[in-house]
């Protein structure tokens, strides 16, 4: 790790001495020199390094635009591997860029120019974070932006590795609840959840075997599939608020999958902050911290004078919500306790549903009871969890209740049947409980077409079939999604995939803003050409691994009439202009706001990145799934019809 200030204070007077406005000779920084020197999180990064034997092919030239100046440095096959610049002009390189496959994945600052790197960044491929490492000992002290993925990721590296800073710089802190204007009695429990982390960190690694130094962070996952919006007339903050619940953590530990409670996560600028100290599932020494605060519903501001006023019974029953909570079980608390106060608190739930005078209010009791149930049977602090999801199945079945409530219940115990069978499956029984799982969604949108899941259920159905090559079975829940569910988002996919699946042989329109300028870029005026589409993203490693290929028929057929129209599927904030130059990109792109949401990837219902059209001379879709071998195979045949 960069944190030598010997070595440091060496590779700046280097450079001081050549990165003066009038930049001297290349030469004099050979490749071997600038490859010396490394990232300061050079254990969290991925950048690319040529081989011994070609490092006196690479190539370190001198670049300078107005008072920033540098060397980049090239590799055997011209991508981009280094550029360091002097960026305010006084003859010290404070920026530090590394790039892998000639795409800038990450960037060392030094802010203060005193020598040393004080923030590095993360981009493209390697996520999104940008940490401040304040008092310059190469450890991240706080995160300026990192993602509510990465922020999960950090902490489970915190965990293995027993680093307490690390844990510290993804939890929430005084500043923070400060910030988001947090309620007193909320803020209060999330500074008390952070309180002597080392402490809860050494009780909850003391016999884990969930989390050890072993184990790999895979993904993030959480039972909400988007964050909620908790307006600040919420009473629970001063501003609206961006919260994920119930997230966790799926590690690798020794080739298994395991699992850590993250917990109630929020949105602090641009950086996701935990509110509670992550627990393992691990038997009956899973341990868990008091959550979802910001999610439950404002009791405090159910008082009486609102609505009429609540019922005596309402507010005593109130009241013991508000004791138990206050009352929740610590980190150090024995699985015992836990399980009698989730058991305790879900019956309150149902008897404060059962007095509600409204029925808005009683689904809300309603859906907060069954999360939380569902949630602490998959973290095994629920006794019977999944019996009692069918049991209060089955009563609404026979009282011919609620259907929106029975909807929401049988999904509720899908979700944790298969989250429970998947956990204690085999390898080689994974694929059986994936189709048992697929089973229940077509069985679930069967039984409730009208309930708001059901619209995700059957795009979630297709989308399956379409990857598994079952393009038939696809098209048939793609059509039922449109055809059942038109006003819902999900149809919005289900409808530009028809599209998509029907253009073989067919007349294509498209057309949007150019990456450049924002001028219209339309298909049509390719007539007459064979053109390739092609809908890409910085981030999509295949896209990447595709494009030398791409650029040499593109290189070799132009002058014969062969284009290429890219179609770019990036978030706001992606350095597409400088992937596009250090990729050398020639042809043009279309690119509009929204990322994989956006209107041309809805147009044809894009699921996966790269996907490629192949368009003969009459506009004429010859490939509507085409890859590079269908490009070098199909290209030269059709340019000489």
């Amino acid at each position: 790790m960069w944190t030598c200030p010997v070595k440091l204070a060496k590779f700046v007077l280097v450079f001081t001495f050549f990165l003066l406005p009038a930049v001297g000779n290349a030469q004099k920084v050979g490749p071997k020199a600038l490859l010396g020197y490394q990232p300061a999180q050079k254990n969290d990064v991925q950048i690319e390094v040529p081989t011994a034997a070609d490092v006196s092919k690479c190539e370190v030239k001198v670049e300078q635009e107005g008072k920033r100046s540098g060397y980049a440095l090239f590799g055997p096959q011209g991508q981009i591997l280094r550029r360091f610049m002097d960026t305010t002009g006084d003859g010290k390189v404070d920026e530090f860029k590394y790039f892998q496959h000639g795409l800038e994945v990450y960037r060392d600052l030094d802010t203060n120019g005193d020598n040393k790197v004080d923030q590095s960044r993360w981009f493209n491929t390697q996520g999104t974070r940008w940490g401040i490492d304040s008092n310059q000992d190469g450890t991240i002290d706080a995160w300026r932006m990192i993602s509510a993925e990465e922020a999960s990721r950090e902490a489970i590296r915190a965990l293995t590795s027993r680093n307490v800073q690390q844990l510290n710089a993804v939890f929430i802190n005084e500043s923070d609840v400060k910030t988001l204007g947090l309620s007193a009695k909320i803020g209060k429990s999330f500074l008390e959840n952070g309180r002597d982390l080392a402490k809860q960190m050494q009780v909850l690694l003391a016999s884990s075997k969930v989390l050890v130094p072993q184990t790999k962070w895979v993904r993030f996952d959480s039972s909400m599939l988007m964050p909620n919006l908790i307006p600040a007339d919420s009473g629970k903050a001063a501003d609206d608020l961006l919260v994920y619940e119930n997230v966790m953590a799926i590690v690798s530990v020794g080739g298994e999958n395991g699992f850590v409670q993250i917990g109630e996560m929020v949105r602090v600028g641009t950086a996701w902050k935990l509110t509670q100290v992550p627990k393992p599932i691990e038997g009956g020494k899973f341990e868990l911290g008091e959550g979802g605060l910001l999610l439950q519903p404002n009791i405090a501001g159910m008082a009486p004078g609102a609505s009429g006023g609540l019922s005596p019974e309402m507010r005593a029953l109130l009241d013991q919500l508000s004791e138990l909570d206050a009352k929740s079980p610590t980190a150090t608390s024995a699985k015992g306790e836990i399980l009698k106060f989730n058991v305790e608190r879900a019956q309150l739930l149902a008897q404060i549903g059962a007095l509600a005078e409204n029925p808005e209010d009683r689904s809300l009791w309603f859906r907060q009871r069954l999360e939380m149930i569902a949630a602490a049977t998959q973290m095994e602090t629920f006794p019977n969890g999944l019996e009692e999801l069918q049991r209060i199945i089955a009563a609404l079945r026979k009282d011919d209740g609620n259907q929106e409530h029975l909807a929401f219940a049988v999904f509720q115990e899908m979700l944790v049947r298969y989250n429970v069978n998947l956990q204690s499956a085999e390898a080689e029984e994974r694929a059986d409980v994936q189709a048992s799982w697929l089973e229940s969604l077509e069985k679930f949108a069967e039984e409730f077409p009208k309930a708001p899941e059901s619209a995700d259920a059957l795009l979630q159905l297709a989308i399956t079939n379409e990857f598994n090559g079952d393009i038939k079975e696809a098209r048939i829940w793609y059509t039922k999604l449109v055809n059942d569910y038109s006003s819902s988002d999900a149809s919005r996919h289900g409808q530009g995939a028809l599209r998509r699946l029907g253009l073989q042989g067919q007349q294509i329109t498209l057309a949007g803003k150019s990456l450049v300028g924002g001028r219209p870029l339309s298909l049509a005026s390719y007539r007459g050409k064979v053109t390739a589409v092609i809908f890409w993203a910085t981030w999509c490693k295949p896209c990447t691994e595709d494009l030398p290929q791409i650029q040499e028929l593109y290189r070799t057929h132009q002058r014969n009439g062969f284009e290429v129209v890219g179609v770019n599927l990036d978030s706001a904030g992606a350095d597409i202009a400088g992937y596009i130059k250090n990729y050398r990109v020639t042809w043009p792109h279309i690119h509009e706001e929204g990322g994989l949401e956006s209107r041309p990837a809805l147009e044809y219902g894009i699921i996966s990145l790269p996907t490629m059209f192949l368009i003969d001379k009459n506009g004429r879709v010859v490939k509507n799934g085409a890859n590079v071998d269908d490009l070098k195979k199909l290209v030269p045949e059709l340019l000489k019809k």
